[in-house]
């Protein structure tokens, strides 16, 4: 696959969950569900062929509603949650549920349309609210869930024949959380959760204590996490006013790092996993923005280096004579994404290859992408 040359794959209906592979795979793979009001919702698993640039899809039909927000277990490879929501009568309830992949992704007559799941258990959420924001496996755990449903954080235990509620953190004053993550950190003790204009971090081991708080983050919304797998203390957020900062909780006074660059509100931002300075973002305005924040990165540049295209003294040019300095990548916006004609709701970096990454927008399209080489190659070497 050549760094130009996206690769497109469309769907049926429209769409807004999409998710990477998380557990052991050397495959390159994203799952992607439908939000069609027909009863008719899809979930595909896609893979692409590195070497033919060929994508390849398996549908499983998802009836039982449309699909919100989309989640891949980093321990289980067939395993994922859906948050999705279905026609109850006259009113719209929205419910969440476990997917078990079948151990072969091949039909078995080979004439069948939709693939059906292993298995599919859903999540004893009735009486904790209406709205759920989404359903988070924990990194290191993996019988440990956590629903993220108006106010409350839910967690749940997979350890028994059936899975359970173990524990509810009730969040005071907080009519409802926009989304939540477990954080990297602090052996993943603790679950970080968006409000409003705010970031809350919050000890599963103590319901009622608040670990740290960002207040007013962003000017607007906040709609989207991420952490740094990386680098202790420090995350990604994006919001409603087209900022994408970055942050140490250990100061919650202030962010480390923040660009502008998006024109309508941010949906979603990504840390890469192996490359901690490369930050993707997709939002409203329908482009995924790839942005370098290096200087706060774990592979910060240390003193005697230059950014690319600067001199020791910081004029343009080459470095001409200069040769024991090294060069890195300077912090700003690197590309610009703007195949997509509508809002992009989900941007994932593939976990079996670091410089690729899948986008997803609204009308359906789901585009997978390549780091430029000279970025690349500018880390690399």
């Amino acid at each position: 696959m050549e760094e130009n040359n996206s690769l497109v794959y469309g769907l049926e209906f429209q769409a807004r969950a999409l998710a990477s592979q998380q557990a052991e795979s050397n495959d390159v793979r994203f799952f992607v569900a439908t939000q069609s009001l027909k009863p008719n919702n899809q979930l595909h698993v896609v893979d692409l062929n590195e070497d033919s640039s060929a994508l390849r899809s398996r549908i499983f039909a998802h009836p039982l509603g449309e699909v919100w927000k989309l989640n891949a277990s980093a321990h289980d490879p067939r395993l994922l949650a859906s948050c999705y929501s279905w026609l109850k009568g006259t009113q719209i309830v929205m419910q969440a549920a476990l997917l078990t992949l079948p151990e072969s992704l091949e039909s078995a007559d080979g004439e069948q349309e939709f693939l059906a799941f292993a298995q599919v258990e859903k999540l004893a959420t009735e009486g904790y609210g209406a709205e759920i924001r989404t359903t988070e496996f924990h990194q290191t755990d993996p019988n440990m869930l956590a629903c993220v449903v108006d106010g409350k954080i839910v967690l749940f235990n997979r350890a028994e024949a059936a899975t359970r509620v173990v524990a509810e953190i009730n969040a005071k004053n907080v009519p409802k959380f926009t989304t939540g993550r477990w954080s990297h950190f602090h052996q993943g003790n603790q679950f970080i959760a968006l409000h409003d204009c705010s970031v809350r971090s919050y000890d599963v081991r103590d319901p009622n204590h608040v670990v740290w708080t960002i207040d007013e983050a962003h000017s607007q919304l906040v709609r989207d996490l991420d952490c740094n797998p990386n680098k202790q203390c420090h995350i990604a957020t994006g919001g409603d006013d087209g900022v994408l900062k970055v942050w140490d909780f250990r100061n919650t006074k202030e962010h480390v790092f923040a660009r502008s660059d998006h024109h309508h509100w941010i949906w979603s931002v990504r840390f890469n996993t192996f490359h901690d300075q490369l930050l993707l973002s997709s939002g409203s305005d329908g482009k995924v923005l790839l942005t370098c924040a290096g200087s706060v990165s774990s592979e910060a540049p240390e003193a005697g280096s230059v950014a690319a295209g600067e001199t020791e003294s910081g004029s343009s040019g080459a470095a001409g004579g200069s040769g024991e300095l090294r060069e890195h990548l300077a912090d700003g916006l690197l590309q610009t994404f703007d195949q997509h004609e509508d809002s992009v709701y989900g941007v994932e970096w593939s976990t079996a290859d670091p410089w690729m990454f899948a986008s997803l927008s609204y009308d359906g399209r789901m585009i997978i992408s390549k780091v430029p080489k000279q970025y690349k190659y500018q880390i690399l070497l």
